[in-house]
This record gives C-alpha cells, sequence and structure tokens, in this order.
C-alpha cells in the first residue's frame, strides 16, 4: 500500500540514514513511501551495516515502524531477507520474542520474502 511519509516517519528515516538529503529516490524521481525498503536497498551498504543502523532506533521507533508494518502501509516488499532478518532480531531483544515473531509471520505471509 503507497503512502506518503508522516513526519514521524521522517524522524525514524533520518536516524536511519543521517547522510541522506531527502527522501525522493534517486533512481526513479518518486518519494520514498517507506522507510526499511530503501534503507535495505539504496543506503545500507551490508547487512551489518543495515544492522548496525537499526541501532540508531528505540523502542519507540520500532514500535512506530512495528505498527506501520503490521497495518500494512510499512512495505517489506523489496527489503533484502538478510535486513529483515536483523530488523526481527531486534524487535525480538528490544520489544518482545512475540512482537518478532508477529512481525516474522506477517513477513512471511505477505510474499514478500518471495523474489
Amino acid at each position: 500500500m503507497a503512502r506518503e511519509l508522516t513526519e514521524r516517519d521522517l524522524e525514524i528515516f533520518a536516524k536511519l540514514v543521517p547522510e541522506c538529503g531527502g527522501t525522493v529516490c534517486g533512481g526513479s524521481g518518486h518519494a520514498y513511501q517507506s522507510i526499511l525498503p530503501p534503507v535495505s536497498n539504496h543506503f545500507a551498504e551490508s547487512a551489518e551495516d543495515f544492522e548496525r543502523r537499526l541501532e540508531a532506533l528505540d523502542g519507540s521507533d520500532l514500535q512506530w515502524l512495528v505498527d506501520r508494518i503490521l497495518d500494512g502501509s510499512e512495505s517489506l516488499g523489496c527489503v533484502q531477507e538478510e535486513d529483515m532478518e536483523a530488523f526481527i532480531r531486534q524487535v525480538k531483544r528490544d520489544l518482545s520474542e512475540r512482537t518478532g515473531e508477529e512481525v516474522l509471520a506477517f513477513y512471511l505471509a505477505s510474499g514478500a520474502c518471495e523474489r
């Protein structure tokens, strides 16, 4: 589901990608409509870099992303599998095992991991 990033989304995006000067994809020229896919595909240089970037998020940031994932507004379709694994590990560690399992189940059920 396409969405326009909110002020809260932009705050989280800036924490993950402080070097980014905007929210427009250089390749397509369109505004990003999710947070995790561009970080995974355009900014993180490796799975380790993606995981390091996630460390900038606190529990309320993670909960915001989880809520957007579970309501279907945060796309996971283009998130690299190893990056999604890192995100789920962080959710389990910082929020709860149950919440991490919910995100994983949503990810698997959405077919996002089928490439």
